[in-house]
């Protein structure tokens, strides 16, 4: 089972409710993908015609994008932000949004009708894209046959303080006064803030589960106190940050993924761990960027989750 929430741009169509569709047992993905999970592949159901709609030129969503996210202060990034493959030469009416640029997504996005795609982890990583043949065949070639345009944000989408995976994550856990905090390569991609008041360490652990109902929660029970008020959060793979929590005196410290160093040096740091999935705690900034350009533009936006516990 996976889910396509919708949000419709200010000018096109009424909103649409959000869809559950089931998930085939027959995996049509091509021979070697591994984006496969339980037998599980992307929904066969029939997807409705759509009603015309106004088209808005990609260079104009994407000028946004860049600016919202501001592009420019992470030129660093080893992820080649922005627009990574060209398309929707004849304007853009249906954006899909996904965590991460795969086979699976871009198959299911393209046959939803999307014109353009926007993702979190995109498909060009430094000088990955040197050869478009083999594995990057299977992922340019789709777009391109569809006119159908990627774009990606890796480190932007987990700085912003607004729209940002740790802004999002940090919201919906219930804390408050947001601060930036945890640097990863001289860009402070995180989120610090507080409950209202402390709460046991179990109820955080519980809020985890609703919110990143996918994701493998993993726990590390190693602090001071079964009450916790102030929490560092960095997305995904932020195992590594950890230790900047326990410098700042923080009570706890969530993420992503860890890693077994991480559980050994837990056992002499005083701070509580969760890890809730990469995928499920990155799951925030897409979807706060699918309302951003609802808001913006007359266009469809959907977000695809593919639910995957990794």
């Amino acid at each position: 089972m996976y889910v396509l929430s919708s949000f419709s741009g200010h000018s096109a169509r009424p909103p649409k409710a959000k869809m559950r569709i089931a998930a085939s047992q027959n995996c049509r993905l091509p021979a070697g993908a591994a984006a496969c999970y339980n037998g599980q592949t992307m929904p066969l159901s029939p997807v409705e015609p759509s009603a015309p709609t106004m088209r808005t030129p990609l260079s104009e969503i994407v000028a946004e994008l860049d600016s919202a996210l501001r592009l420019a202060e992470f030129a660093d990034d080893y992820s080649n932000n922005g627009l990574q493959v060209e398309g929707a030469h004849g304007g853009v009416a249906k954006i899909c949004f996904g965590v991460d640029a795969s086979p699976t997504f871009h198959e299911e996005a393209i046959r939803r009708g999307a014109d353009l795609l926007v993702v979190h982890h995109g498909i060009s990583w430094g000088s990955s894209l040197a050869r478009i043949a083999g594995p990057n065949y299977q992922l340019v070639a789709p777009l391109v046959k569809a006119d159908a345009a990627l774009y990606a944000a890796h480190l932007p989408l987990d700085a912003h303080p607004e729209l940002g995976n740790n802004a999002g994550l940090a919201r919906a856990l219930g804390l408050e006064n947001l601060q930036p905090f945890g640097t990863y390569h001289g860009h402070v991609i995180g989120m610090k803030g507080a409950f209202a008041e402390p709460i046991p360490w179990t109820a955080v652990l519980e809020r985890l589960r609703e919110i990143c109902p996918d994701g493998e929660l993993r726990h590390v029970d190693a602090g001071a106190s079964p009450l916790v008020r102030t929490v560092g959060v960095v997305s995904g793979g932020g195992a590594d940050e950890f230790p900047q929590a326990v410098d700042e005196g923080l009570d706890a410290f969530v993420t992503g993924e860890i890693h077994l160093q991480d559980y050994t040096a837990l056992l002499t740091r005083p701070i509580h761990y969760a890890a809730a999935g990469h995928y499920a705690t990155e799951r925030f900034g897409v979807q706060a960027l699918a309302r951003h350009l609802a808001a913006k533009f007359p266009v469809e936006c959907e977000f695809i989750d593919l639910h995957l516990p990794y």
